[in-house]
């Protein structure tokens, strides 16, 4: 499985995980390094990943792409019509392929652009509302996205034929928005809350509000309702969005705020718990660590492996799904 990370001082990082001992009592994994250069000339502030392709979005208003199994890159797509720094990025990649199908960005000129993956060319680009996107989650379908803006509004977007198909001012500022792998709900993110909405009519449910009532500066879905968020506190908390109630938390998970978490490996369809059940995290003095949620009930829970990129990182993503295609750039 890899990771990728984003920093303000322009730098990619790329990572691979693996086991270096497994045995019935203990498991160690190291973080090895892919590569790490300025791939764009401004702050990165959105990555993605997906199998074995991987993107960078950035102040610059450009978006790099780069193929993960070779740890090289693809160069950037020009063709995006995107003319403000990139806020967004996000893969679709249906649950029968471990490749992805789509690439969607957004901006903060309020564009959004929906790319194919094979190869990656730009299939449309449109505005559908003229401020900055903050955030954009794609339904698992694919057919949908929502999107939260700097003004306080919230979309949803018609994948298939590009164009926006509701709009509503929510009367604050979302900063996150996220689906539930089941698609039947979405997390919507303001301040130091987390609102559970039904995907249908998008109800709220019910709010989670972080304890330390300190601001939510990431977040990500798990399995069964669970999801984890990270912030200005340095704690991982994972909610159980079923029931309302904090699940559990690893108090100072990091020593700085954490700007990014991710989910790296999900339980088989049997339940079997036979890999541990990863999720790694990024905090913005420039660690990333990797931990097994299931031991985050015990005292001084440690990361199962870390390393220090020794920079300010502003985003992280990852990914376990395998395949053996190459990603490639069509002709723009």
């Amino acid at each position: 499985m890899s990771i990728i990370a984003g920093s303000y001082e322009r730098f990619i990082w790329g990572f691979k995980l693996k086991p270096t001992k497994h045995d019935a009592d203990n498991q160690t994994l190291i973080l090895t390094p892919l590569f790490s250069y300025p791939s764009h000339i401004s702050p990165i502030t959105t990555v993605a990943c997906s199998g074995p392709a991987a993107a960078s979005g950035g102040s610059d208003d450009t978006i790099h792409l780069y193929d993960l199994p070779s740890a090289s890159s693809l160069g950037s797509l020009l063709d995006h019509n995107h003319t403000a720094s990139i806020t967004a990025l996000s893969f679709y990649t249906p649950s029968s392929l471990s490749f992805p199908r789509n690439l969607i960005s957004a901006a903060a000129d309020g564009s959004v652009a929906i790319f194919d993956t094979d190869p990656f060319v730009l299939l449309k680009s449109f505005r559908p509302h003229k401020k900055a996107v903050n955030d954009l989650a794609i339904h698992p379908s694919g057919k949908l996205a929502l999107a939260v803006y700097r003004d306080e509004f919230f979309t949803m977007l018609n994948l298939v034929r590009g164009k926006r198909s509701f709009c509503c001012r929510l009367g604050h500022e979302a900063s996150l928005v996220k689906f539930d792998p089941s698609g039947e709900s979405f997390f919507m993110v303001v301040n130091n809350k987390v609102g559970v909405h039904q995907s249908e009519d998008a109800k709220l449910l019910l709010e989670l509000e972080n304890p330390s009532r300190k601001r939510i500066l990431c977040a990500t879905p798990g399995e069964s309702g669970t999801l984890f968020t990270g912030g200005e506190d340095r704690a991982i908390t994972a909610w159980d969005t079923n029931s309302g109630k904090l699940a559990y938390s690893i108090e100072d998970a990091h020593p700085a705020r954490i700007k990014g978490i991710v989910v790296l490996t999900r339980n088989e369809s049997d339940g079997s718990l036979e890999d541990p059940y990863l999720i790694g995290s990024a905090s913005s003095d420039g660690i990333i660590r990797v931990w097994d949620v299931r031991m985050a009930a015990k005292e001084n829970t440690k990361p199962l492996a870390e390393t220090n990129t020794k920079s300010r990182l502003t985003c992280l993503a990852g990914s376990a799904l395998r395949s053996m295609r190459r990603p490639q750039i069509g002709k723009q």
